[in-house]
């Protein structure tokens, strides 16, 4: 296999694509060429990665023919990879796909490398590996551990804080808009596009579209995702909330273990500060714990505010932050696609 690789990023001019151009160059991938797609909209425009510009190609059904592409990434929605990931398999790439259209597919692997790297094996099923939802990722970074060093998990209780970024460019500007209007006095008047409700100074409990039992597709994405990701069954409720930042998911977990599991809170933090890529950030008399701006634009999941159950000795509370466009998405796919590139080199 070629110590260089050629690459596709197909959703080049969106904010989880501009995301991955920027990790590419900061993890120093092995880049031999690159070939930003998009739609018709965006083609032409330029990109920059690794001190050189590309310009944009349109996404189309024969853009991947003889091109010899080796991994592509794909972020530009759901419909997007349906319609397109299967040409680029056919060209000879592997594809690692951002959205949710392959996540729950059995004959394709849902990837977190830190937690189950084994099952990037399987891409040769249908030449493709799915990048889990941002809030499901960080939250089994987390969680791995503590299954771990306790055998199993018999539930887990999530609420999530997602930032405007989770809705992509349109909602980071939605949120800034909004929040001009409201200095300017004109709030009344202001565009609510991106989400159900105004979201300057304000949370809104409903994330995605509903779904049987009164879960909205985004919370149950966490439930079906995390027991695919652990091959395991675990109780999984979440209730998923759109919050007025730009950037940074965070998550309050509660996580109940086997009746007899007595939780000791200084081997949790152990395990944790030990795993790949979480950091323990937890000392609450110092202030010292998980934020947004704390993880924005850096590759970590930080865990804090770590404490045994008041009432329950094998219940343990969590509060869990990560940027959800670099861990939560681009760096994500990025750990795929080297962490692929070493099992193939065996």
């Amino acid at each position: 296999m070629s110590q260089y690789f050629n690459i596709a990023v197909v959703g080049a001019s969106g904010a989880v694509g501009e995301e991955i151009f920027r990790v590419l160059e900061e993890r120093n991938f092995p880049v031999a060429s690159l070939l930003p797609l998009a739609s018709a909209n965006s083609a032409g425009e330029t990109v920059e990665c690794c001190g050189t510009h590309y310009r944009i190609e349109e996404l189309t059904e024969t853009v991947f023919e003889g091109r010899d592409i080796d991994i592509a990434f794909f972020s530009a929605g759901g419909s997007i990879s349906a319609q397109y990931a299967q040409y680029a398999v056919e060209a000879g790439a592997v594809v690692i796909d951002n959205t949710s259209h392959f996540r729950m597919d059995p004959e394709i692997p849902l990837v977190v490398p830190e937690v189950n790297p084994e099952d990037i094996a399987a891409w040769r099923e249908r030449g493709i590996i799915a990048n889990p939802n941002c809030s499901t990722i960080q939250m089994v970074l987390a969680l791995k551990p503590l299954y771990d060093l306790y055998g199993s998990i018999k539930r887990v209780d999530v609420a999530t804080y997602q930032a405007t970024s989770g809705a992509g460019k349109k909602g980071m500007e939605e949120l800034v808009q909004q929040m001009q209007d409201f200095f300017a006095f004109k709030l009344d008047e202001t565009r609510i596009e991106a989400f159900q409700h105004q979201i300057a100074l304000n949370v809104i409990p409903h994330i995605d579209v509903p779904q049987p039992g009164d879960y909205t597709r985004e919370e149950m994405k966490m439930v079906n995702e995390t027991n695919k990701i652990l091959h395991a069954d675990i109780a999984v409720s979440a209730t998923c909330v759109r919050v007025p930042v730009l950037r940074s998911h965070s998550e309050a977990v509660t996580v109940t273990f086997a009746p007899d599991v007595d939780v000791d809170v200084e081997k949790v933090r152990l395990a944790l500060h030990e795993f790949p890529d979480v950091e323990v950030m937890d000392n609450l008399e110092e202030n010292l714990y998980p934020m947004p701006i704390v993880a924005t634009d850096t590759d970590t999941t930080f865990v804090g505010r770590i404490r045994r159950d008041l009432f329950a000795p094998n219940i343990l509370h969590l509060w869990v932050v990560a940027d959800q466009l670099r861990v939560g998405a681009a760096t994500n796919a990025i750990r795929i696609a080297e962490k692929w590139i070493e099992m193939e080199r065996v």
